[in-house]
């Protein structure tokens, strides 16, 4: 595992100086946190609740646990973070013991003005149409989430007009700047059990903030992130962790931040994982899955570690790696190591787009999904990449690539360096003109892949 330094701070030197004065210290705390029998106000001890998760964070201090106390019912208050820390080897802890977080709001009947048939509108339903917003949106009908086939980083379906709209679908008229719904015609609103995604993140963390653990909760049916990551970090850890179905990334680390995942479920998000600026990430145990618009995907100039893991390529995007976006700017850097992307048909490639350096160390690509590399660098080792009967992939390597490939076994249709394509015949050309994969193969059609190649 890749550890980032710890920045010298204030705290340790305290800590120290404690220690040699012979000074008491704080011993840690468990701080417990019930929406229905606690009071901000009390001692926050497993007898004495505290209400918020919000006051929880404010009395925390190093080394102390926030404990979830949950009911048969997900959670509407929802943890932020911000200018918040722990100390090194005593993080502060947030347990929800599997609690899950919720930003679904049942909608309010007399903001909708009825139309006849089922058919309802609402202008206010946000303070303010943001179009940012609008484009992370989606309804539950039911407990069931329709996004009308749009997202922030994916697809974005036509706007059906309201009287074409069927029960349970939903669309926004810009120039109305007004929400329209449609319900089974005879049922009311709340007999309908509509919601909407009326808060922007499940987990927040924002600030400088270091040396703090989130485990065992699940974000849903926000508008944004199930995870949202800003600012400065150091030693912010998530462990047994899951986002689904939020309206726009399963987990986001933005600015310069640095966090590592340990066990997290990611799926039904716009995206399934998303990092950009210079954010650095370390993740495994991940299962990213059914997301709509990518399944990973980091950009800008950060340092990105996936290890361990199965993506299954169900959006409309699989596996993205970009560069700075401006001209002439950093390189992001993308690690997989004992991967597993297994294509599904929706996505059709894997991109290592524009100032982009990627290594794909013992990665199984299956399911015919292609890879096109573009970067400035890509390393392939001890990785197998194969097609179904019906779908076999293709490398197409762009001319200025640093292109470093070892122990591989293909099952490709083509394999294309700059504007040479070698085929199955031609592979031992391919080695002799490149100098890369001396000891890979190119599979006979139905051979098995021998072992050593690919995931675990």
């Amino acid at each position: 595992m890749h550890f980032f330094p710890e920045r010298p701070g204030r705290p340790g030197a305290l800590l120290a100086a404690a220690v040699l004065l012979g000074a008491p210290l704080a011993s840690a705390a468990d701080l417990h946190v019930d929406p229905v029998s606690g009071i901000d106000s009390a001692a926050g001890s497993a007898e004495a609740p505290l209400k918020t998760v919000a006051m929880a964070i404010k009395r925390a201090a190093a080394g102390d646990v926030i404990h979830l106390v949950h009911h048969d019912r997900p959670w509407e208050d929802l943890p932020f973070f911000h200018d918040k820390s722990g100390e090194p080897g005593k993080p502060i802890v947030l347990d929800g013991h599997g609690a899950v977080l919720t930003g679904a709001v049942p909608l309010d009947p007399a903001q909708w003005k009825p139309h006849g048939e089922g058919l309802f509108s609402c202008n206010d339903l946000l303070p303010r149409p943001d179009p940012a917003i609008i484009a992370r949106f989606f309804f539950l009908f039911d407990g069931r989430m329709n996004r009308m086939g749009r997202s922030l980083k994916g697809p974005k379906e036509p706007w059906k007009a309201p009287g074409e709209l069927e029960p349970g679908e939903w669309c926004w008229i810009e120039d109305e700047q007004a929400f329209y719904l449609r319900i089974p015609p005879g049922m009311n609103l709340a007999e309908a059990k509509v919601e909407a995604p009326l808060k922007s993140n499940g987990v927040a963390i924002a600030g400088d903030c270091n040396h703090l653990v989130i485990r065992n909760v699940t974000s849903t049916h926000v508008y944004n992130d199930g995870f949202n990551i800003h600012g400065r970090t150091r030693d912010v850890r998530f462990e047994n962790v899951k986002a689904i179905e939020c309206g726009d990334d399963g987990i986001s680390a933005h600015g310069d931040c640095r966090i590592i995942i340990d066990g997290m479920l990611s799926t039904g998000n716009s995206t399934g994982v998303c990092h950009v600026n210079d954010s650095h990430s370390v993740a495994s145990r991940m299962t990213i899955q059914a997301n709509h618009g990518h399944e990973y995907f980091v950009l800008d100039t950060g340092r990105h570690e996936l290890r361990d893991s199965v993506i299954r390529a169900d959006a409309a995007q699989s596996v993205t790696a970009n560069g700075a976006r401006e001209e002439g700017g950093g390189q992001c850097e993308l690690i997989l190591a004992n991967v597993r992307i297994e294509g599904t048909g929706q996505s059709d490639v894997i991109k290592a787009n524009r100032r982009s350096l990627v290594t794909f160390d013992k990665v199984t690509v299956a399911g015919g999904l292609s890879l096109s590399v573009a970067g400035d660098a890509f390393t392939l080792r001890e990785s197998l990449i194969t097609g179904t009967g019906e779908r076999r992939p293709s490398i197409t390597v762009y001319p200025h690539v640093k292109w470093r490939a070892a122990r591989n076994a293909y099952d490709l249709e083509t394999l294309r360096i700059g504007d040479v394509f070698y085929r199955a015949g031609s592979f031992s050309e391919y080695q002799a003109a490149t100098g890369e994969d001396a000891e890979s193969r190119w599979l006979r059609p139905g051979e098995a892949a021998p072992d050593g190649f690919g995931a675990e």
